[in-house]
């Protein structure tokens, strides 16, 4: 309880000098204090003043902004360039396998040709998308993926299965190239 007490004595005492700070509305306020100048390091024998702020101009509307900086870096690379996103690669391999299963087959393409520009070294969208493009029908493409696949996961468990697929997709497409050529 004394601990309260001595507490309250103190508020008390203090009450009047918080009076005393309070500010008068009437009052302009004070000036703001001069800038003090950067601190200069012990070892420094210059005495140069800072540099200057530029001073701030008022924005027009009707002017056009600058263009962008070329020695910035680019924050949007070239699309051709493949990015290294592997959570967006994956997703889309959900939805392009999603598509695959309901049968959107072009939308299943974009999206295995999505996941792969996402992460090119990841061999799992060129095997679906050679899958994507042997139920459209695009021997050819779908033979490519598979290539590809084949490439970059040489030691693929499913290697013989596609090696034979590929096989018989270029088979396929030898034909029907003989027969275009035919009429």
């Amino acid at each position: 309880m004394p601990r309260n007490l001595l507490i309250c004595a103190l508020l008390l005492a203090a009450a009047p000098s918080l009076g005393a700070r309070q500010i008068d509305p009437s009052k302009a306020p004070p000036p703001p204090p001069p800038e003090a100048p950067a601190a200069q390091p012990a070892n420094s024998g210059a005495t140069t003043p800072p540099p200057a702020a530029p001073a701030a101009q008022p924005m027009d509307p009707s002017t056009p902004p600058p263009p962008p900086s070329t020695d910035a870096p680019d924050a949007f690379a070239d699309p051709s360039e493949p990015v290294f996103d592997p959570l967006h690669a994956e997703r889309s391999m959900d939805v392009g396998t999603y598509y695959l299963k309901t049968g959107k087959i072009d939308a299943a393409i974009d999206r295995f040709l999505e996941a792969a520009h996402y992460e090119p070294s990841l061999a799992k969208p060129w095997r679906a998308l050679g899958e994507a493009y042997e139920k459209k029908g695009a021997s050819a493409s779908a033979v490519e993926a598979y290539k590809k696949y084949l490439e970059i996961l040489p030691t693929a468990e499913d290697a013989r299965k596609i090696q034979k697929r590929i096989s018989a997709l270029e088979e396929k497409t030898g034909k029907e190239s003989t027969k275009a050529a035919a009429h």
